[in-house]
């Protein structure tokens, strides 16, 4: 699913990261990946605070035209803030129609395989509450899990040493838990930070091997995305 973690398909992925350390490249990279590796891929993406037209530049990186997927249906590219205003405007906020709108895409007969949403901070800033969120947040999962669609969730964690509650409702939801950090030794110009892999509350027995941040990946940010290395082995792509 998402190179070089070698995770599997049909599973709830949660991507934390930090303000110094954005996972922007891993969410665009899961969903350029998809695009190009999975044979008539469906996919539907909840953007909460980018456009599309950001979504597009960062595609067009990768020689993928987003346009030509959007058009053709392969990709079902939702403006968040689009179906959710009218009910923050009316004093009572609503998820429902986000919910209704993947859960129609679940039951269609070309359901997507994958459902992001990014981000699920963002939906807090704006207005909602966190039992609405969480409420928003177990039922997007349960019929993601029942479909065995791969769901995504980028979570902007603001205070790391101290987790907030939202950060804890999603990760006792999540499958496996992938965490964007800055370097703790400062910032380098040849290392951009470094990604853990750790096991959410409902991760099977698996041969999925789990990365600590003892011996977190590194990663450095080009024109095009990423590369991947070791600690310590001067930037060797994995």
């Amino acid at each position: 699913m998402l190179s070089p973690f070698n995770l599997p398909d049909g599973i709830f992925l949660l991507i934390t990261d930090e303000l110094s350390s954005p996972a922007d490249f891993l969410v665009h990279r899961t969903l350029i990946s998809h695009i190009k590796e999975a044979k008539n891929a469906k996919s539907v993406v909840l953007s909460v605070s980018e456009g599309i037209e950001r979504w597009k530049a960062i595609a067009a990186k990768s020689n993928v035209s987003l346009s030509q997927h959007i058009t053709t249906g392969a990709v079902n590219f939702v403006d968040v803030m689009s179906h959710v205003q009218s009910s923050l405007d009316s004093g009572q906020p609503s998820l429902r129609p986000l919910f209704d709108l993947v859960n129609a895409s679940l039951q269609s007969h070309d359901a997507p395989s994958l459902v992001i949403l990014d981000d699920i901070a963002s939906l807090q800033w704006i207005g909602f509450s966190l039992l609405d969120i969480s409420r928003f947040t177990r039922a997007l999962c349960g019929i993601c899990r029942k479909a065995n669609v791969t769901l995504l969730i980028r979570h902007h964690n603001v205070t790391p040493e101290e987790p907030d509650d939202l950060f804890r409702h999603v990760l006792h939801l999540c499958t496996y838990h992938l965490e964007v950090r800055p370097l703790s030794s400062g910032r380098s110009g040849s290392v951009s930070g470094e990604i853990a892999l750790h096991p959410g509350m409902s991760t099977p027995p698996s041969a999925v091997k789990l990365i600590p941040r003892s011996s977190a990946i590194q990663y450095r940010l080009t024109d095009t995305g990423a590369v991947f290395f070791e600690r310590g082995t001067g930037g060797g792509v994995l």
